[in-house]
C-alpha cells in the first residue's frame, strides 16, 4: 500500500526526516508547535536543500519540488487527516510523548500505524497507555535524517506482524536501510556501540594516555576509514576469528567498565561546557568552527551516499 505520512515535531529530526520522505516522492504533513516552530523547520528545510544543490544531489527544480511536497502545521487535527503512517519526533520526555498518543488515538483509526523516532523509550513503555499498542513500533532516524541511511526498527511486546511489515517496506520506499531488532533493548544497536566506543575513549581521556585531539585521530584515520565498507562483524572476519578472539580474551579484561560518565566528562557538564550549544566542551567553538565542521561533516555524508546510490544502480 502506498502510505500517507505525517510526522508530528518539526525539530531536528522531524523537518530532516519529511526531508528524507518528500526526497522519495512522497507528500508528507508536518506539525509544530506554533508559527515560529514552523519558521524554524522551514529555514532548516530550506538550508539543507541548498547543501544538496551545492553538493549536486538534486538540482534547483528538484529541490524546489521537493519542498512542495512537505506541508507544515500547527493543528495536530490537520497533520493527521487521512494520514496511515505518523512518525513522532517531539521531546524525549516519556509523560509529553504519552498525552499525544492518547490526543493522537482519538483523531485517527484503529490502523493507523504510530512510529516513534525515539532513540532511548521502548516501544513497550511507549504503548503502555495505548488503545491499540499494536500498531506502536518505533523507527529511530540517525541525525541528519535525511543524509543517514540507517533506520532502527524496533518492535514492543505487543507490536503485530503487519505493523512491522509496513514500517520496514516503509522505510525501504523511503530509500532508507533499514535494520530490525528481534527484541527491545536500551540504546538499541546504533547507540550501544556508539557509547560503547565513546566509554572507552572517556576512559583513555581520564587517563590521560593521550589528548583529545589524538584520541579522536586514532578513530577518524583508522577504524574510521574502514567502518563505512565493513563493520565490526566483517572485519573479524577479514582479520581472522581466530586473531580477534585472542586479543578479545585478553583486551577486554583491561577495557572500561565504567557505569557512568568520566571524570572530565561530568566536570565539563558541572561546569556548564557542554560543546558546540554553549560554545565549549571538550573543544572550543565559535561559530565559523561549528560551521567549518558541520560543513565537512554534511560533505562526508554525502559523499557516502553517492557511494551508495552506485552501488544500487
Amino acid at each position: 500500500m502506498m502510505e500517507k505520512l505525517s510526522i508530528i515535531g518539526c525539530g531536528t529530526m522531524g523537518h530532516s526526516i519529511a526531508l528524507s520522505a518528500a526526497w522519495t516522492g512522497f507528500d508528507v504533513k508536518v506539525g509544530g508547535v506554533n508559527e515560529e516552530d514552523l519558521n524554524r523547520a522551514d529555514k532548516g528545510l530550506q538550508n539543507k536543500l541548498s547543501v544538496m544543490v551545492e553538493n549536486e544531489l538534486v538540482d534547483k527544480s528538484e529541490a524546489e519540488a521537493i519542498r512542495s511536497r512537505i506541508t507544515l502545521l500547527t493543528s495536530l487535527k490537520e497533520v493527521v487527516q487521512e494520514a496511515t503512517f505518523i512518525i513522532e519526533a517531539i521531546p524525549e520526555v516519556l509523560e509529553m510523548k504519552h498525552t499525544l498518543y492518547q490526543e493522537l488515538e482519538q483523531l485517527i483509526g484503529e490502523d493507523v500505524v504510530i512510529a516513534s523516532n525515539t532513540s532511548g523509550f521502548t516501544p513497550t513503555s511507549l504503548a503502555e497507555k495505548a488503545l491499540y499498542p499494536e500498531r506502536f513500533i518505533v523507527t529511530h532516524y540517525w541525525n541528519p535524517g535525511h543524509l543517514i541511511p540507517l533506520v532502527e526498527v524496533v518492535k514492543g511486546e505487543k507490536t503485530n506482524q503487519e505493523t512491522i511489515e509496513r514500517a520496514m517496506a516503509f522505510m525501504k520506499k523511503m530509500n532508507k536501510q533499514p535494520i530490525f531488532l528481534n527484541k527491545e533493548i536500551p540504546g538499541f544497536i546504533g547507540n550501544r556501540l556508539q557509547y560503547a566506543l565513546f566509554r572507552e575513549a572517556q576512559a583513555l581521556l581520564d587517563q590521560g594516555v593521550a589528548t583529545k585531539e589524538d584520541i579522536d585521530a586514532a578513530v577518524t584515520y583508522s577504524i574510521g576509514r574502514r567502518l563505512p565498507i565493513t563493520g565490526p562483524l566483517m572485519t573479524s572476519d577479514m582479520g581472522g576469528l581466530d586473531v580477534f578472539s585472542a586479543i578479545s580474551n585478553y583486551l577486554f579484561e583491561d577495557l572500561s567498565t565504567a557505569k557512568k560518565s568520566g571524570r572530565v566528562l561530568t566536570s565539563l557538564v558541572e561546569e556548564g561546557m557542554l560543546g558546540d550549544k554553549s560554545g565549549q566542551g571538550f573543544y572550543q567553538w565559535d561559530e565559523n568552527a561549528s560551521k567549518k565542521i558541520n560543513a565537512e561533516r554534511e560533505k562526508t555524508l554525502i559523499h557516502f551516499l553517492k557511494l551508495d546510490r552506485e552501488r544500487n544502480e
